[in-house]
């Protein structure tokens, strides 16, 4: 089993990602991690979502997904050279004399001290999950109250994604689909 990661262009309405995550759950997929947010497209939304599973099963779920009518398009990246990048808010147990030795780390790291308490800190840091967990097993000895993390969001490298504007929708989302949704311009999907 291997990590695979999705990509899928979604309408953004209400409801959208309890069916998406839904369909992973009835198939018995936990899933990692999923981060949405809107696109460069009014009306869209991008999901990027992590899933432990086999190529095949994996394949068998994207298929599904693209069944979905609120879902436009859904492509595996995990193949594919892509840029991928993780946030995460980090509160660390300081006093003034691990003050310096905390600020030194998060220098290391290119991370950012974004608030500052009596007795603790807050950091920011993004960059792929690698990064992430070395600089929290460097923390942890200093004493972790609280990690919020965003989880992966992707694209591939170069011009060429999975997913471009301008990309004519699958088949099955044709004219009637454009019809019944008021699309009348394929250009700005």
């Amino acid at each position: 089993m291997a990590k695979h990661t999705l990509i899928a262009m979604v309408e953004n309405r209400p409801g959208v990602l309890n069916r998406v995550a839904s369909l992973f759950r009835r198939r018995g997929f936990n899933i990692e991690s999923i981060a949405v947010g809107h696109t460069e497209v009014a009306g869209l939304s991008r999901m990027t979502i992590v899933v432990d599973g086999s190529t095949v099963s994996v394949e068998q779920v994207r298929k599904q997904l693209d069944k979905l009518i609120d879902v436009v398009k859904v492509t595996d990246i995990t193949e594919d050279s892509m840029v991928a990048r993780e946030l995460a808010l980090v509160r660390i147990k300081a006093t003034p004399t691990t003050r310096s030795e905390i600020i030194q780390i998060v220098d290391i790291f290119r991370a950012n001290i974004v608030d500052v308490a009596a007795d603790s800190v807050v950091v920011e840091v993004s960059g792929d999950e690698d990064k992430l967990e070395s600089l929290l097993r460097l923390l942890k000895g200093f004493g972790i109250s609280e990690v919020a993390r965003t989880g992966r969001i992707a694209m591939t490298r170069g011009m060429a994604g999975p997913i471009s504007v301008g990309e004519e929708k699958p088949s099955r989302k044709t004219a009637s689909y454009r019809k019944k949704k008021g699309i009348s311009d394929l250009s700005n999907l």
